[in-house]
């Protein structure tokens, strides 16, 4: 006659039969809900170099620290690298002046370089500010 019929594994006749397992269902929901919320969360992460606790260096952080806490809230990582103790690092990332700031992600990445006291300059670079002078969408 024809050929011989495979033995099916219980999994695959239950699945046949339309019974699902639960953790399948709860797993395609967390990835819907993931695939939903990720886009909209911009998790900023920042690099400020500077040089030892100099005046500029100072003030630089301070500003920095006060614009994320004002414009980003809880949504940035800033990292703070002197380049007496890690040259490496600024050596990698090609720092010529000091303090520098650079934005890695959200892409694209953005490099400035000062004391950061110029507050429409830093949210513009951060890509929070539009040209124009209105705010762009904050995270």
């Amino acid at each position: 006659m024809g050929r011989p019929m495979k033995a099916r594994s219980p999994k695959r006749i239950a699945n046949k039969k339309g019974v699902k397992k639960k953790s399948a269902k709860k797993k395609s929901a967390k990835k819907r809900h993931a695939k939903t919320i990720a886009p909209t969360i911009k998790k900023y992460l920042l690099r400020l170099y500077i040089t030892g606790p100099t005046p500029q260096s100072q003030h630089a952080l301070a500003n920095i620290k006060r614009i994320c806490e004002k414009y980003l809230k809880n949504n940035y990582e800033l990292r703070v690298i002197d380049i007496y103790q890690a040259p490496q690092l600024a050596k990698d990332d090609q720092i010529i002046a000091t303090p520098t700031l650079i934005k890695l992600l959200p892409a694209p990445l953005r490099r400035l370089i000062g004391d950061l006291s110029s507050e429409d300059r830093v949210l513009q670079g951060l890509g929070l500010k539009a040209r124009s002078g209105k705010f762009a969408a904050t995270p």
